[in-house]
């Protein structure tokens, strides 16, 4: 089922429905229970749809299943820190995006290799164990010896000991949804590459942690698994396991039309002000190594901004004028490479300085890029 708009009409299988939105169409269409499946593989749609549904469509009188896979990305939870959940200089160095979601939780890598599920429902009928149960369910039916198990902090364990399985939720004054991964055949080394932070521990703040587990995919298990099969399962487990009868509707999260808002809601998604400027605030702190000679950082960055700034050097190595007018430069900055690089050249070139010392805040410069 492709349900897609035409002439301010949804069309479904043919079908023509006088109904211009896809809160419309639930509301004509008339069922208690209704499974999506995005046909988009883009992270910031696809977070998009999910808040589009949170916020338009009626969950008081249905619930709502959507199935989901991302082109590979990087997924900080609502309340976390990047820069110590993930190796931001991995991530820009593979080319994978780095998101934030409105739901809270740890850091998680996806890939097509991941299958994403939402379970939308009233905020009264909110149950997690419940859609952990639908998970676990349908992976059993497709194969009756497999040892996957929820846990008390809503993760899926296989064999008792690896997670294939993490959940988050958002719960608003009258609905809520649940989302959760399920680990098909995601690429884990390059998983393990993104999720180490390479500045955690310079780094203080009280953002939400992530908690390591050790990982598996099903596929380790058993080759023969297929994300399709398995999307397939959960949706007929999900109809089963509350009563619904619903096929499962592949849905464009990029029709403006069909989704008023959506574009806006995706836009905001990808802005550095949300994405990193909604970090809580935090300090680093570290040693540098530039000629060997050692120098203190000591940051404090609040919405992603530099707030303080204090660099210890050696008065013999740099002098401290040109060291208070360099710290001035960057109070004021995005705690961010790409514009602390271009206000540390603009600072040079607009001051008098022999090669000598400009080489030396080259090096220095390029030693604050890398805990950036």
């Amino acid at each position: 089922m492709i349900l897609r708009l035409s002439s301010r009409a949804c069309v479904l299988s043919g079908s023509v429905r006088l109904k211009s939105t896809l809160a419309s169409f639930f509301d004509d269409l008339g069922k208690s229970g209704i499974i999506l499946k995005s046909a988009s593989s883009g992270i910031f749609e696809n977070l998009a749809l999910e808040d589009w549904i949170h916020d338009h469509v009626d969950l008081q009188n249905r619930s709502l299943l959507l199935l989901w896979r991302n082109s590979p990305v990087v997924v900080i939870g609502r309340h976390q820190n990047p820069w110590q959940e993930c190796n931001l200089p991995a991530t820009r160095r593979l080319g994978i995006p780095l998101a934030r979601r409105r739901s809270g939780g740890g850091t998680v890598f996806h890939d097509f290799g991941n299958i994403n599920m939402t379970f939308f429902t009233s905020k009264k009928k909110y149950d997690r164990h419940r859609n952990l149960k639908v998970v676990t369910s349908a992976l059993k039916a497709l194969r009756p010896n497999l040892d996957v198990a929820a846990t008390d902090r809503f993760d899926i364990l296989l064999n008792g000991h690896y997670k294939i399985s993490g959940t988050a939720a958002k719960l608003g004054r009258s609905s809520a949804y649940h989302h959760c991964t399920l680990l098909c055949s995601v690429d884990r080394s390059v998983l393990s590459s993104v999720l180490k932070s390479n500045t955690a521990e310079v780094i203080k703040s009280n953002a939400t942690p992530s908690v390591p587990s050790p990982v598996k995919n099903l596929l380790e298990v058993d080759p023969t698994f297929d994300s399709s099969t398995i999307m397939e399962a959960i949706a007929s487990q999900y109809n089963s396991e509350f009563g619904f009868d619903s096929p499962v509707i592949t849905v464009d999260p990029t029709h403006e039309a069909l989704m008023p808002g959506i574009h806006k809601m995706a836009h905001d998604l990808q802005t550095w002000e949300w994405i990193y400027g909604k970090t809580p605030k935090f300090s680093v702190c570290t040693a540098l190594v530039v000629d060997d000679v050692n120098i203190k950082l000591d940051m404090d960055v609040r919405n992603g901004t530099v707030e303080r700034c204090a660099l210890e050097i050696p008065a013999d190595w740099l002098s401290p004028e040109i060291v208070n007018e360099l710290i001035s430069t960057l109070k004021g900055s995005r705690y961010c490479p790409n514009e602390t690089a271009v206000l540390v050249a603009a600072f040079m070139r607009t001051r008098s300085m022999t090669d000598n010392v400009a080489e030396k805040i080259h090096r220095l410069c390029e030693e604050m890029l890398s805990v950036m």
